[in-house]
């Protein structure tokens, strides 16, 4: 068995694969960017070795530096984890050539496997059905349009080498073609460094369906079954769940000695998925193979009690399966929900910032989370925006729905946005719960995923005073502690007054709307006044961040956290955030000034799309910027004049920065 293992990666899975090494007696090494320097996973590995700085490609995408770093601490073997270096040929022949184990296939293996091109051309003589498509090596832009129009559209652009949903259109239109072929190849050269692609058709209402497989160095072979992971947003899975809704035993085995045959086909060791596009009426084509442990991998424990990580480490070691095809077996139904700093009402665009509050829910046998991040640290544009994997099992598919449902409702950030929201909306959303399942689920429920709007509803403000009347009371408290009289009733915040009833005004502000709650102080309680309503409220603190309100015959459960002047509630499984207002600072909230278009997030400007001076309708698109190597499209916020670009292609630009100078119609007369 391995004695000493240096993860190459960061964040959720190298904390993963710790923390099966630790189990497993083996030591551990992290690698860190600057960036990454107070990291959770360094500070859960047994050392850590500083690689470079906070760009991937200058730390944790170089060879060299992790290759040396194995060296100097004695580390045996390297586990890739996903991502990264994970289907790099060129790393793992050069782990073989230095004496390393590399925790992952062959380099031949990934070589035959890596190329979307080349893996669908062997897949095509091992007799597997493929999407109708062109997956040659011809990419002049005017070949590959011509193949498009030959295919039909709508076709899909994928990147040859690509992965994670990075380097990836859909086109609709002809006319559409060349725009997203310059994309595509922009954004997988960025992520890949390999700026070829194939041309697909694109399947008409698809699922995603994958099959884990697992081979060792004795030429055993096994699947451990099937993975539903067709819920996603820009090509990017968001929910995933094992084993799929309706698959049939006889499918099941279908696809699954489809994927043993041609993992066994590139001579495959280790850990592996085969993807699949399946139809609505069964049929299914081979999409690729990942030569790697997949993000979703825990669903497939949950319904199988297998360590996936300790199946790596054994047959890295040389050792065979732990078990045959026969001895494996279901058991119940897991669902996975990816925990992401992203804002899904404006487009799932990535958010940065400190975890000011992080409170997930309690782990058991039911419920389980995987993260790299702890309260306190950053969420950086420099990496992918994952907070967590949420992970829940139970015995069929509605309980787990159930367990999921009341997860997300449990887990509480502070600091950056996130999508448990939405993801609560998903999972309750009619056709999820009712397993009506394919890639396009999230825009064809668009209505019931993206509501409009709401006022905080009155019970939200009235808990939000009885947390701020909480929060008052045990500063006091704790300023009472530390005086040289604790016991002085000057220190009560009570409301205390001679003959008469102490009363204040608490102000929220739920956007741009002003909200009153009067607060009337009462000896054990508080009465507090909507419009429309009055009630007899009571606060009493529970375990962590929790507390108990009850509201006249109402008791709620709660938590409001305060980051700045804004107080985030938490309350029936939803978040609300409104912020205090104090009659002390009457300042108004500044928007941006003047016709600025401003950056969303740290990023690089990769191209100017039109001529400074030119007349724009609204919609139209003026320059790209490239956040966490996804492309991100800024555009005409109405019909106007572009005065001038702040930056150049190429250049990084902040967080709120001012990249465009542009006068509406009316103002450029």
């Amino acid at each position: 068995m391995i004695g000493k293992l240096l993860i190459a990666n960061r964040g959720e899975i190298a904390c993963r694969v710790i923390k099966t090494a630790r189990r497993m007696g083996v030591r551990t090494v992290a690698v860190y960017s600057e960036a990454d320097a107070n990291a959770r996973h360094v500070r859960l590995a047994d050392e850590a070795v500083c690689i470079g700085p906070a760009a991937a490609r200058e730390s944790y995408l170089v060879i060299d530096r992790i290759i040396d770093a194995a060296r100097r601490t004695g580390a045996q073997a390297i586990h890739p984890g996903y991502g990264f270096l994970s289907e790099n040929e060129d790393f793992a022949e050069r782990c073989a050539a230095e004496g390393i184990i590399f925790v992952g296939p062959p380099a031949a293996s990934i070589r035959a496997m890596g190329s979307k091109s080349a893996a669908k051309s062997l897949m095509e003589k091992a007799s597997v059905p493929l999407t109708p498509g062109y997956h040659g090596d011809n990419q002049e832009p005017a070949f590959l349009k011509g193949q498009a129009d030959a295919i039909g559209y709508p076709v899909l652009i994928k990147a040859s080498a690509g992965g994670g949903g990075k380097g990836m259109r859909l086109v609709e239109k002809g006319e559409d073609f060349e725009a997203a072929l310059a994309s595509c190849q922009r954004e997988a050269k960025s992520s890949f460094g390999d700026d070829r692609v194939l041309v697909e058709r694109y399947v008409t209402r698809p699922r995603h369906i994958e099959i884990q497989v697992f081979a060792d160095t004795q030429g055993n072979g096994v699947y451990l079954f099937e993975r539903d992971c067709s819920v996603q947003r820009r090509h990017q899975k968001v929910l995933e769940e094992a084993p799929a809704p309706g698959m049939s035993e006889a499918r099941r085995r279908e696809m699954g000695e489809a994927a043993v045959a041609a993992a066994k086909a590139v001579g495959y060791v280790g850990a592996g998925t085969v993807e699949f596009i399946a139809e609505q009426d069964g049929r299914f084509y081979f999409m690729e193979m990942n030569t790697r442990l997949q993000v979703e991998h825990p669903v497939t424990e949950m319904i199988t009690g297998q360590d996936l990580v300790e199946w790596q480490l054994r047959v890295a070691s040389g050792e065979p399966l732990p078990l045959r095809q026969d001895q494996l077996q279901i058991r119940g139904h897991a669902l996975e929900a990816r925990i992401y700093a992203e804002d899904a009402n404006k487009g799932f665009l990535p958010s940065t910032g400190k975890l000011v509050h992080l409170s997930p829910p309690a782990e058991s046998l039911n419920v389980r989370v995987d993260t790299g991040v702890e309260a306190g640290d950053e969420i950086t544009p420099h990496y992918d925006p994952m907070i967590a994997k949420l992970i829940v099992w139970d015995e069929n598919r509605d309980g787990a729905l159930a367990r999921m449902r009341r997860a997300l409702a449990d887990y509480r950030v502070v600091g950056v946005t996130t999508n448990i929201d939405f993801l609560s909306r998903l999972v309750a959303c009619p056709a999820f719960a009712g397993a009506d399942l394919d890639t396009g689920l999230i825009e064809r429920s668009r209505g019931f995923l993206f509501p409009e709007a709401v006022a905080a509803p009155k019970e939200v403000l009235q808990v939000a005073a009885v947390g701020e009347l909480l929060w008052e009371q045990a500063q006091a408290k704790s300023a009472a502690k530390q005086s040289g009289d604790p016991w002085s009733p000057w220190h009560a915040r009570d409301g205390w007054r001679l003959n008469l009833q102490a009363r204040r005004t608490l102000g929220f502000r739920d956007g741009e709307a002003l909200a009153e709650v009067q607060v009337a102080y009462a000896a054990d309680h508080w009465k507090l006044s909507v419009p429309g309503e009055t009630v007899l409220a009571r606060g009493r603190k529970l375990d962590g961040d929790r507390f108990a309100v009850e509201l006249d015959d109402r008791r709620l459960i709660a938590s409001v956290i305060a980051a700045g002047s804004k107080r985030h509630v938490f309350l029936n499984g939803q978040t609300w955030i409104v912020e205090r207002d104090d009659p002390l600072h009457l300042v108004e909230a500044g928007g941006a000034q003047g016709g600025g278009l401003t950056a969303p997030m740290p990023g690089k400007v990769v191209a100017l799309l039109v001529q400074p001076g030119a007349k724009v309708d609204k919609g139209t698109p003026l320059l790209i910027l490239e956040a966490m190597k996804m492309e991100h499209t800024i555009t005409a916020p109405k019909n106007g004049v572009v005065k001038a670009f702040c930056y150049a292609a190429g250049d990084q630009v902040a967080d709120g920065a001012e990249l465009v100078e542009f006068v509406g119609s009316e103002e450029a007369k």
